[in-house]
This record gives structure tokens, sequence and C-alpha cells, in this order.
């Protein structure tokens, strides 16, 4: 898994990025069609599901769709809007920073305001916030996951230890772990994007625990990583690498060697998104694995966890059948449409209150997202993806020596205030 833009990497995760139709887009319905849906999106191995459970409760309602990789879908959506070949509904990105993200979209107005559906309002805050333009909501966003400390039980009960809730706990849990020779947690820093889940887990309660408007004062040049608590987070990352929290040699173990330590019990866990539990599982079928937030202080309650939407999706603001467009979305963003969903790719609703009964690895994420306790996963709102860019090079270039935290907070400032 290669996508480093870890909002674009949750919805590639999720979707499994192949192509599985047409790749030049979806022929919109014809004008006075008013049975006939066009749908592009990048869930394929889900939507299908969605598709039938929709036209089931709609007789004589057909949806036409396509399916495509996230990259591909990204390069072609825009063309197409703007070209006016563009489909009804469309998978849309949380945020900011791809071409087919919400803010992207929405801006030159190509997409249909949704804030008048009677799911908006009722939109957790740190969803709602990504969904937005503008203060005006444009994008379905109907699942959710999360970063935190995924642990192997049985390696975990194994050794005899328990899993940290504070950071003092999570030093000694680290370093008692190693005495025993397993390592806490399995790290697969070769692969670059994988650099940056252990510094969002941190940096969720050390930046955003004492201060939920630090985006805000980023965007208004009021705030700075490098002058703000992005520097304490990098400080507790690299305590981790050195008190001993992973096996040796991150940067020359890659992301499917690092699953495949957690998952044989050779280290405890891995930090990493709820996605890896599914990766875990065929490569130990014995095992169960439990998602925790990975503490940054030594107060449990003041601990917040990084959560973010995947894909959702938006209607075209020129779309040929705006009412059924309408009824479509509505129905993904309804108990049944987001239960289905979430049982299809592991994750969570958006929504609270689906009914919707989540597999027991995740039952503390949920409770975090029911608590209001998260926060979207940084680079969402961030004006454009060099600064992510410069980030994950950055952590590499600490991680071999090459660099230090100043410096590659700096370069992160420098990108971000470039804007657009």
């Amino acid at each position: 898994m290669k996508t480093p833009r870890l909002a674009a990497l949750t919805a590639a995760t999720i979707a499994v990025a192949v192509l599985a139709a047409c790749s030049g887009g979806t022929t919109a319905g014809d004008k006075g069609d008013t049975r006939t849906l066009t749908l592009a999106s990048v869930d394929q191995g889900s939507v299908e599901d969605i598709v039938k459970a929709f036209e089931k409760v709609n007789p004589g309602v057909k949806v036409r769709y396509t399916t495509s990789g996230a990259d591909q879908y990204q390069q072609q959506i825009r063309t197409q809007l703007s070209s006016g070949t563009a489909p009804d509904v469309m998978s849309v990105w949380p945020g900011n920073g791809n071409p087919a993200a919400t803010h992207v979209l929405a801006e030159p107005g190509y997409l249909r305001d949704l804030s008048d559906r009677p799911w908006a309002a009722k939109l957790p805050d740190a969803v709602k916030s990504v969904a937005q333009y503008d203060d005006k909501t444009y994008t379905a966003l109907f699942g959710q996951n999360g970063i935190g400390a995924v642990y192997n039980e049985q390696a975990l009960q194994k050794s005899g230890l328990t899993a940290p809730t504070t950071w003092t706990q999570l030093l000694k849990f680290c370093k008692d772990a190693a005495a025993k020779g397993t390592p806490a947690f399995a790290l697969g820093n070769q692969d670059n994007w994988v650099t940056q889940i252990v510094l969002y887990a941190l940096v969720a309660t050390t930046v955003y625990g004492p201060d939920r408007d630090f985006d805000t004062k980023m965007q208004a040049g009021k705030a700075t990583f490098a002058e703000s608590q992005w520097t304490t987070a990098l400080d507790k990352y690299l305590t981790m690498e050195k008190t001993g929290c992973f096996q040796k040699n991150p940067l020359g173990t890659t992301y499917e060697a690092s699953q495949q330590l957690a998952a044989t019990g050779k280290t405890l866990g891995i930090v990493q998104g709820n996605w890896v539990i599914a990766l875990l599982k065929p490569k130990n079928p014995k095992a169960t694995y439990t998602l925790k937030p990975l503490p940054a202080v030594d107060d449990p309650t003041r601990t917040i966890v990084p959560a973010a939407a995947g894909a959702g999706y938006g209607i075209n603001a020129k779309a040929k059948n705006e009412e059924l467009a309408l009824k479509f979305v509505d129905f993904v963003m309804s108990p049944k449409g987001m239960n289905l969903y979430a049982k299809k790719q592991g994750g969570l609703p958006t929504l609270p209150d689906t009914g919707y009964t989540a597999d027991p690895s995740l039952t503390e994420l949920s409770t975090f997202i029911k608590d209001g306790r998260t926060v979207p996963f940084m680079d969402q709102l961030w004006p454009n993806t060099k600064v992510q860019q410069t980030m994950l090079s950055g952590l590499q270039e600490i991680f071999s020596d090459q660099s230090t935290p100043e410096k590659a907070l700096k370069a992160m400032d420098a990108d971000y205030q470039a804007g657009d």
C-alpha cells in the first residue's frame, strides 16, 4: 500500500484499487428518464450491495454504476464534471487535498448543497468539519476509521503485560516487553506513509487535547507546526523509538512485514488504523485483536483518538436526475445504508444510533467516537498535498539521523503557508 495521503489511503484501503468496470466515466441518465440513476464509486466490493438494496426498496429504479481505483477515479472525475459527462452521484473525499475532495469540488460549484438533508445536522462535529465547505454540507460521509494500538490479544496475554492507558505506563510497557524479547509494537517505516501513523496517534492528544481550534488557528496564520505541541508529539515518537517500543530497524521493515510480526506474536501489537485488523486475521486466523488508544499523557481522560471519515458521496450540481440522486444519498445515510457499508468495509457508521453492532475489536474506538473524543486525520484540513509529503520525507530523514524535528516541522510550515 503506497498511497501516502491518509485520507485517500483510508478510502483506497477500503475500496480495493481495482478497476471493475468501464473507466471512461458514467454516461449520465437521459434527460427525462426519472427511473435511472448514474453513479461513480470507489467502493468496489461494497457498493454492489448498496445498489441492490436501494433498487429493492425502489421498484422500477435502475442504478447504472461504475467502480474504479481511487487514483484513477481522482484523475477522471474533475474532467467529467467540467465537460458535463459526470454522473448524478459520485464518490467525494472529506476535507481538502486531492482532486476529488470536498473543498476542491465544492469551491467551483460542482457539487449540490446537501445541508437541507435530514442527516446533515446529525453529523458529529469531527465529521462535519470535513464534509463541509463554506459552512455548507456537500458530502455524505457514511463511515469512519480510527488509529490506535492494535494488540494481539494472545501475545499480550502470554507476555503477562497489560495494555497501557497513560504515557508513563506506555514507556514501562515498552521496556518490559523488550526485556521479555517481544517488542511492544511492529513498525514498518520502510513504506513512508506508515511513518505518520504513530505521530498522528500522539498529535491527536498532545495538540488537539488542549486546543481543538488548532486547525482554525493554522488557517488564520496564528499557529505553526514548529511552535506548537507538534514538537511534543514528535519528541514522544522519538522517545518511543529510544525506549525500545518498536522492533529493530523500523526503516528496514515494510508494512507487510510489520503485519506479519504483529499477527504471529513476535511483537505484542502494531500502531495502525483499524483497517489493519482485516489484514492481520488471514495471517493468523487463531489470533484476536483489539484496538485501543495510544496514550500520550498521564491523564487517560485527556486522550483523543484520530478518527476520520473515508470517501462518501456528493451529488453533481448539474445532475440529470437530482430527485433520484437525493433519494440514493439519503438511503446511504440511513441506518440500513450505513450499516450495510460498515459490515462490508469493517469500519463504523458515521452517525450514532444506527443500531450497528461493531466488531468487538473496535469497541473502544466506537466509544471514543460516540463521546466526541476524536479528531480528523491531520492531513484532511491541510491546504495542499505537499505538506504531508514533506512530513513523510522528514520523518524518514529523522529516523535515519539526516534531519531534526525542528527542521522537519519548519519545512512543513513553509509548505502549509504556501497555500493551495
